[in-house]
C-alpha cells in the first residue's frame, strides 16, 4: 500500500524583544490545539480526537528540558439545529533544569459551536478551559551561598510545591470555502490566564501570571484529488513579549 507523502516544515521566529518568558508551547503547535485556543476543540472531522506531543530539548546538557502534552476531545450534537458541543481534556507536563522544576496542568475544556448556515459548514465557536496547575521543585538539588558557609539552604520555601487555578477563553470562526468539504478556513482569538493566577514558591501575592492574547488562523485546501495543503499560524503577546509561529503541512 502506498502511503501519502507527508512534508512538514515549521517556521519559528520571534519579534523583538526576545520571547524569554513565554508559556510552554511546541513548534508543532497545531498538534496541541487547546493550548492555542479552547474554542478550537471539536474543529475536526469525526466525533473523537486524541493527540499527543512530546519534546525534549537540549539533550547535550546534563538535564534536558522535557515537555509532554495529551489532549482528548469528544463532540456531540445539541438541539434540532446543526449546533454541537465539544468536551475536552488537556494534560501538560514539563520538567526543566537541575532543580527538576516540574509543572503539571490538568485542564478541562467546553466549546459550543453555533451553526451559521443550513447549506454549508460554517460555525462560530465559543470555548472555555480551566483547571489546576501545580509547580514543584526538588529542594535537595538547590545550591545557594548558605550551602557553602554552613548557614543552611539560604532559601526559605514554605513548601517545595504550590497549586493555582488557571483559566482561558476563546472564540473562533470556521467555514467551508466551496463545495469541497476539505477546503476550509478558520480564524480565532483566545485570552489565556484571564483570572491572573498568583504563582510563587514564596506565597508572594504580588506575583501573578501575566495574561496572554493569541490570534490564530489556518486554511486547508485541496491540491489534487488525493492531496491537500494546510497553512497554520499564531501570533502571541504576553506582557512585553511577542511571538509569531507558522507552518504548513502537505499530505
Amino acid at each position: 500500500m502506498n502511503r501519502p507523502l507527508t512534508l512538514l516544515i515549521v517556521l519559528l521566529f520571534a519579534s523583538l524583544p526576545w520571547c524569554g518568558a513565554q508559556d510552554l508551547h511546541f513548534s508543532q503547535f497545531f498538534e496541541a490545539p487547546l493550548l492555542r485556543n479552547p474554542s478550537l476543540a471539536g474543529i475536526y472531522t469525526g466525533d473523537i480526537r486524541v493527540q499527543a506531543v512530546y519534546r525534549d530539548q537540549w539533550n547535550s546538557i546534563t538535564n534536558a528540558y522535557k515537555t509532554s502534552s495529551l489532549n482528548a476531545e469528544y463532540k456531540m450534537p445539541v438541539g434540532k439545529a446543526n449546533d454541537f458541543l465539544t468536551a475536552g481534556l488537556q494534560f501538560l507536563y514539563d520538567q526543566a533544569g537541575t532543580v527538576s522544576l516540574k509543572t503539571t496542568h490538568f485542564l478541562s475544556a467546553l466549546n459550543y459551536h453555533k451553526s451559521l448556515s443550513d447549506i454549508t459548514n460554517r460555525y462560530l465557536s465559543i470555548g472555555f478551559m480551566a483547571g489546576p496547575v501545580q509547580q514543584r521543585i526538588d529542594r535537595s538539588k538547590i545550591t545557594t551561598d548558605g550551602t557553602y558557609n554552613g548557614t543552611g539552604e539560604g532559601e526559605n520555601f514554605p513548601s517545595p510545591q504550590y497549586t493555582y487555578f488557571d483559566a482561558a477563553a476563546g472564540m473562533s470562526f470556521n467555514t467551508q470555502l466551496n463545495d469541497n468539504v476539505d477546503n476550509n478556513l478558520f480564524l480565532g482569538l483566545a485570552y489565556h490566564h484571564f483570572n491572573r493566577p498568583k504563582k510563587s514558591f514564596y506565597t508572594d501575592q504580588s506575583t501573578e501570571l501575566t495574561p496572554k492574547l493569541v490570534a490564530s488562523a489556518g486554511v486547508k485546501f485541496s491540491v489534487t484529488e488525493a492531496s491537500y495543503l494546510t497553512l497554520q499560524g499564531d501570533y502571541s503577546k504576553q506582557g512585553a513579549y511577542q511571538e509569531i509561529i507558522g507552518g504548513f503541512l502537505y499530505v
